[in-house]
């Protein structure tokens, strides 16, 4: 009870603020707050009540009324809040503003999801990504960030390059990130050459694209034999990782798993990621996955299909996977034309999610009809390794295989 109690007390308190504005839906405002409230349980705080207003337009000294102002700033005291968490990105004036008022720690949603990234990030590439995008938020915001931070020692928006950043001044800033922009492209550069050395190999690639949550790193795991992070929470992997992909048929293709994306994705944070969804960006087939229990999957699909577009991806063929299938809404109704529905949890569904990665795989490539002597063992190893078979048939007569099935155009 005692080691429970003492979990308890490093549990940050937080609430919510949001301000619905005349070109939102009542729906979209409520799943907004509703994403809102899961960032903070991810970035481990316990969300103890939400204040919304509608408005024409935010506040400009203070997102939302001076009355709205006073009501979070009695509702901190009262319920001794830690952080207090808006719905919308907030100007240095605004932090500054509200923090002369409400006596906690003020962050706005871009500063909660780069947060939860530097939690996420493992490999050196992508903590450099986080810091560089922490900076590139900070940097017209120093100004305004001063009192809020410096209230409590950590927490939740102080992860990452940390507090000492406030105490950094512009300059210092600025090569700090000239410097991790020159670290990144060694980085980059030592993929593309892991990436040039795959493209040589004429192997398929499949990339994993969708919502954040939506069950990615669950499927790729399981068509993968992988051990990537599963968890019930938002930007649960943001590394990216290639695995390979066996078929029953003896082919083997790659399947690359990537960083979800989310409503409102900063803009720094697209920048900072770039090179890392670049990675995705060199896949033959797309599988978007999207959660079908999600009463927002609508709207998710729209994030993510904009996101592709702004990332210049939009080129690349598509298969929808409606994932948790077992969980499905009642009046659920699929919206994109070429798609499979699957829960990741069922060893039938992956079997019948490969089978449709193995239509995709025939729609792409061109079909062959070759000859093999049965001596040139060789050879018929790299058909095997690198096409798909679709028939094997050996002729006693010219001791030879005949092989039917689909290989790489040669244009490629």
């Amino acid at each position: 009870m005692e080691e429970m109690i003492g979990v308890r007390i490093m549990v940050e308190r937080a609430i919510l603020v949001g301000c619905e504005l005349p070109k939102q839906t009542e729906e979209h405002f409520y799943y907004s707050m509703l994403e809102l409230g899961s960032l903070a349980k991810t970035a481990q705080a316990e969300v103890v009540g939400e204040v919304t207003q509608k408005r024409e337009r935010v506040h400009p000294a203070t997102f939302v009324g001076s009355g709205k102002i006073e009501e979070i700033a009695a509702f901190v005291a009262e319920m001794e809040v830690d952080v207090v968490l808006f719905n919308s990105e907030l100007s240095a004036t605004q932090v500054r503003n509200i923090s002369k008022i409400v006596d906690a720690r003020i962050l706005d949603r871009t500063q909660l999801i780069l947060d939860i990234f530097a939690m996420r990030a493992k490999t050196r590439e992508g903590k450099l990504q986080v810091a560089l995008a922490q900076y590139q938020y900070l940097l017209p915001r120093l100004s305004g960030q001063g009192v809020s931070l410096s209230r409590l020692g950590g927490g939740i928006g102080t992860r990452g390059p940390g507090e000492t950043k406030l105490e950094m001044d512009r300059r210092h800033i600025r090569q700090k990130m000239v410097d991790i922009k020159k670290q990144l492209d060694t980085v980059v550069k030592h993929r593309e050459r892991m990436t040039a050395r795959r493209n040589d190999q004429a192997i398929f690639r499949f990339g994993l694209i969708g919502y954040t949550n939506a069950g990615k790193s669950t499927l790729f795991n399981r068509l993968s034999d992988a051990k990537t992070l599963e968890e019930d929470q938002l930007f649960a992997t943001l590394d990216p990782t290639t695995r390979k992909l066996a078929f029953s048929q003896g082919y083997t293709a790659l399947l690359t798993d990537t960083v979800g994306f989310i409503q409102d994705l900063p803009t720094t944070v697209v920048a900072a990621f770039r090179s890392t969804l670049e990675e995705t960006a060199n896949v033959d087939v797309l599988l978007h996955v999207v959660d079908c229990s999600n009463p927002d999957y609508v709207q998710h699909e729209k994030t993510v299909l904009t996101l592709l577009e702004e990332l210049e991806m939009h080129h690349i063929p598509i298969l929808t996977v409606y994932n948790k299938k077992d969980q499905q809404l009642p009046h659920f109704i699929p919206t994109q034309p070429n798609y499979v529905e699957v829960s990741a949890l069922e060893e039938s569904s992956q079997y019948f999610l490969m089978e449709k990665m193995l239509w995709e795989i025939k729609q792409l490539w061109q079909p062959y009809v070759v000859r093999v002597p049965a001596s040139d063992g060789r050879m018929l190893h790299k058909y095997k390794q690198e096409t798909v078979i679709i028939e094997e048939t050996f002729d006693e007569e010219t001791e030879s295989y005949q092989l039917k099935g689909y290989q790489a155009r040669k244009d490629k």
